[in-house]
């Protein structure tokens, strides 16, 4: 076992995981029918581009990115859009989204269209990112974050290592481990892509040591690799929940401590899921867009756990009942794991690109909780806690709704693994408060967002009034003036009027439209670097912040036209008529 720092807290639930990893990785059957979720991704919902009625074909686009934080969605299957309508999604909020369905040919074909093949080695890195741009891939471990966004993070930041993120410390989902254990050359080919694209010097795989068997299967792997150009190191962890949490993970096997509401990118690191760096290194190489994830089906209440891949858009019905589902005993259906996973009310749900697990619990296995009792501060969650942070006092600011001593506490510091709800005597549902307040606080950002940007729609409307006006002004003082010249000449024909009136006016204008480019440029290096962060730190609802770099950008190449026409009149001695 390779050497190893530490992070604070953490406990060692039971894993469960021998559940699903006792049969191979299998190619689920294809689906009389999928719905495809068009917001399976954090960021702007896609927009379907196709009709009702109109065939596709497997690995077509059915619907486009919209924004710069968004993801393209794929037809998983050969068939025809019978439907774009709105759907129940798997989502905490469990409710309905805009889907596209499409019913497989009778024939049964699976037509693919693929994209051309890339040799990642030698294509550009422009032609990379646009490949990835355009083949829907994003984060497979559960977040859901476009991968070409974090693909382009050497715009931003230097970074030094590429870290695989293999631990899946989280109990019952064995995903990764059997992506490793089948498609280990598939995982490595494509941290190699990604360092490439990052400017990573070194790669390393970190993996908790319940994972024999996929340690075995990258190590194999690794010979095989031994040539590549940016060296790989495997390292192996102690099994311990929270593990897999990027900043754990860091801490860890570097001992880089990553910043309060920082990102890995601020300590040179970048972090990848293997099942992300399969999908990537698919889309590039094979031309193969994001249409199937590999999923473990898991739990009492099935007769046959395992993991599967499947394709996004299967109803959770067929999966779960192509693993013997036994419906008497289903007491509880979860999406994820049992400590950061949800509650799903229904099986008539979609497979989406971020399902890498679904429990079909009975009641003796995932009991429903006790109820809550108040606290009796025993610090117990203190000392579990990953993160260093007070969970006993952030409960109490998010229940009283004191949203600035939270954030003062560093709320969002929180990772929300629920180490401190499981040890809590009470059974406090600890995280649910600082979900809740989360959420708060972020619509209340949206709403400063908005008013922010309203003010500044505002004032760019006053300035530009006022511009105009001056302008007007200056018109009519230059027409004045020159229906006095004309008078003048009139009077005494012989007499040449002097043109430093004119000059003067024209330079004040080039003047006045100068401080206005200035404003301008100014108003868009903002917005731009305010979505930026948010698109760094993976924040949704970034419209309004793209209406503003938009809006700003529009203010800037009007005032440009009017001081370049301004300019040229200088030169003429003439104003801006």
């Amino acid at each position: 076992m390779a050497k190893a720092f530490d992070f604070p807290g953490g406990i060692h639930p039971p894993q469960r995981k021998a559940l699903s990893t006792r049969t191979p990785l299998i190619q689920a059957a294809l689906p009389t029918h999928v719905v495809l979720p068009m917001d399976q991704h954090i960021g702007n919902p896609a927009e379907p581009c196709v009709e009702i009625g109109q065939r596709v074909r497997t690995g077509e686009r059915v619907a486009l990115a919209q924004g710069m934080i968004s993801a393209d969605v794929h037809a998983s299957i050969t068939g025809t859009v019978t439907a774009i309508e709105e759907h129940p999604i798997p989502h905490p909020s469990q409710g309905k989204r805009l889907c596209v369905v499409i019913e497989r040919d009778p024939n049964g074909d699976d037509d693919w269209c693929r994209m051309p093949p890339l040799d990642w080695r030698h294509a550009d890195e422009d032609t990379l990112l646009e490949r990835l741009r355009h083949s829907g891939v994003v984060g497979l471990g559960g977040a859901g974050f476009p991968t070409q966004i974090k693909a382009r993070v050497r715009e931003l930041h230097a970074i030094d290592t590429l870290l695989v993120n293999a631990a899946e410390c989280e109990p019952y989902i064995t995903a990764d481990d059997l992506t490793l254990r089948t498609y280990p050359d598939d995982v490595i080919e494509g941290a190699q892509l990604f360092a490439r694209l990052c400017g990573a010097e070194r790669i390393l795989i970190g993996i908790e040591d319940n994972k024999p068997e996929a340690v075995e299967a990258l190590n194999e792997s690794l010979r095989r690799h031994a040539e590549d150009s940016v060296p790989i190191e495997l390292k192996i962890i102690a099994t311990r929940y929270p593990s897999g949490g990027e900043k754990q993970l860091i801490k860890r096997l570097l001992n880089r401590e990553v910043p309060s509401h920082g990102l890995p990118a601020d300590v040179g690191v970048l972090c990848h899921n293997p099942g992300t760096l399969r999908a990537a290194v698919r889309a590039v190489r094979d031309g193969e867009p994001l249409i199937s994830r590999v999923v473990t089906l898991t739990g009492e209440a099935l007769a046959r756990p395992g993991n599967v891949e499947a394709r996004l858009g299967t109803s959770m019905h067929e999966l779960l009942n192509a693993a013997g589902l036994k419906e008497d005993e289903l007491a509880r259906l979860v999406m994820g794991g049992p400590m950061m996973g949800f509650a799903l009310d229904t099986t008539a749900l979609p497979l989406a690109k971020t399902t890498n697990c679904l429990i079909a619990a009975t009641e003796h296995e995932l009991p429903a909780p006790p109820k809550e009792q108040p606290c009796i501060r025993c610090a117990a969650c203190e000392q579990v806690c990953p993160a260093s942070l007070l969970p006993q006092q952030l409960y109490w600011f998010a229940k009283a709704r004191e949203h600035d001593k939270a954030e003062l506490f560093n709320l969002f510091d929180c990772i929300e693994c629920g180490a401190c709800s499981y040890v809590c005597p009470s059974h406090i549902p600890l995280v649910q408060y600082y979900q809740a307040a989360k959420g708060e606080i972020r619509e209340r950002r949206r709403e400063a967002h908005k008013a922010e940007h309203a003010r500044h729609r505002f004032e760019f409307r006053q300035a530009r009034l006022a511009h105009e006006a001056a302008e007007k002004e200056a018109k009519r003082q230059a027409r004045a003036q020159a229906a006095s010249r004309v008078a003048a000449r009139t009077a005494q024909p012989s007499r040449q009027e002097p043109r430093g009136e004119d000059a003067a006016t024209a330079k004040e204008q080039v003047k006045q439209l100068r401080i206005a480019q200035a404003a301008a440029k100014a108003a868009l290096r903002k917005a731009e670097k305010a979505l930026a962060r948010a698109s760094e730190a993976g924040e949704g609802e970034l419209d309004d912040l793209e209406v503003q770099v938009a809006t700003a950008r529009e203010n800037l190449q009007a005032t440009e036209a009017r001081l370049a026409a301004a300019q040229k009149d200088e030169q003429q001695g003439e104003p801006r008529q």
